[in-house]
């Protein structure tokens, strides 16, 4: 018997709450160097990362290049192997996994890559392209394959007479709507956008924006949308998880975090985000130096070198480097807290499940002019 597409079955949640769960991952990368390949270090590119997907919800995984993002989303659907942590899609282990129940997972767990042109075959035809996981899972073959491939190219917008063609014979914009018609090939729960529009026009990105929200809507898809352009996150996520040098610094829905952003990191990428209402217009921060190395990352909270309040206090205390401050007072054991301990994920307020307990929130800071007379 062979499965068709049906929107009405897919589009009701098969599970109530989480969909998918991750908890402290880590996914490290060794660094070998001599003429015997000796492991010489780690990259840290995720470490301890967790949060939750619901059924039905868009979680936007935002930060700057290098940041884990990517890594994150493929550790999740096990294209590159966690250190350690775990991952659970609706109650089951994924990285417990055996083969017969990861191939089955495959087909609710699927992701959308950045690259429309890289991720697609050059030598085969759309029809092969879309059609192939179809046939890898038996769920049609022949005529019924066939008309299933029209059925998916026509429900992201392209004529079913674009299956015997070959992919160069497309635009940026048409070739993502052929990755993500092969992503929706297997009728999955939940799909990794691994920045689906970063490589487009800005006029074709709002197009396919509208048609990922179309099929979510439709389908009743869970989406972990990667992205580093806020503006594309604020209108197409339910939730923002913001990430720093491999770690989750912040996380809240998407209102409460545009609206008050809680860490230094948050408040500096917001504030150089163009802005479309000059009434939200934000005071440029800027972040001084460079991402530190994922293999020696800074000890306390990754991103104190170049945090702005951790630099003012510094300033205020007269030190050149934040490690070296040593002055009595609560406020300056708060920012030499700050360089030995690594803040933890807490729960602030109703509509920011996890925010990072930084220890320079305005409840531990005062106005610079006290600060000046606590110094």
């Amino acid at each position: 018997m062979v499965e068709t597409l049906s929107t009405q079955d897919a589009a009701a949640p098969r599970t109530n709450g989480r969909l998918l769960e991750v908890d402290s991952l880590k996914t490290h990368f060794p660094v070998k160097r001599g003429l015997l390949k000796r492991t010489v270090g780690f990259v840290r590119a995720v470490d301890e990362v967790s949060f939750h997907v619901s059924a039905g919800e868009t979680l936007g995984l935002v930060g700057e290049s290098g940041c884990g993002k990517t890594t994150v989303g493929r550790t999740v659907l096990r294209l590159i192997e966690a250190t350690a942590g775990a991952v659970s899609f609706d109650g089951q282990n994924v990285f417990e996994a055996r083969r017969d129940q990861m191939k089955h997972l495959r087909r609710r767990m699927q992701i959308i890559f950045q690259d429309p042109v890289g991720s697609l075959n050059p030598r085969m035809t759309v029809g092969r392209i879309i059609g192939e996981p179809i046939g890898v899972h038996g769920l049609a073959r022949g005529a019924a394959l066939n008309e299933r491939v029209a059925s998916l190219l026509e429900r992201v917008g392209l004529s079913p007479d674009y299956a015997q063609r070959y992919p160069h014979e497309f635009s940026g914009g048409q070739r993502q709507r052929i990755g993500i018609a092969r992503a929706l090939a297997l009728q999955p729960q939940f799909i990794v956008c691994d920045e689906p529009v970063s490589a487009l026009d800005v006029s074709i990105q709002s197009q396919i924006l509208n048609l990922l929200s179309d099929l979510k809507s439709a389908l009743g898809l869970s989406y972990l949308f990667i992205a580093h352009n806020l503006a594309v996150v604020e209108h197409f996520c339910d939730r923002v998880a913001v990430m720093y040098l491999g770690r989750i610094v912040e996380s809240a829905t998407r209102d409460t975090l545009y609206e008050d952003p809680k860490h230094p990191y948050t408040r500096a990428l917001l504030s150089a985000a163009p802005q479309h209402d000059p009434g939200r217009r934000r005071d440029r921060i800027v972040m001084p130096g460079e991402v530190p190395s994922p293999i020696r990352p800074p000890s306390g909270c990754a991103f104190h070198p170049r945090c702005d309040l951790t630099r003012r206090l510094a300033d205020l205390a007269g030190a050149t480097e934040v490690e070296r401050v040593n002055v009595s007072g609560d406020r300056v054991a708060v920012m030499s807290r700050c360089t030995r301990e690594r803040p933890t994920l807490e729960t602030v307020g109703r509509n920011a499940e996890h925010a990072c307990a930084c220890w320079f929130q305005d409840e531990h800071v005062p106005p610079l002019t006290e600060t000046r007379k606590a110094l």
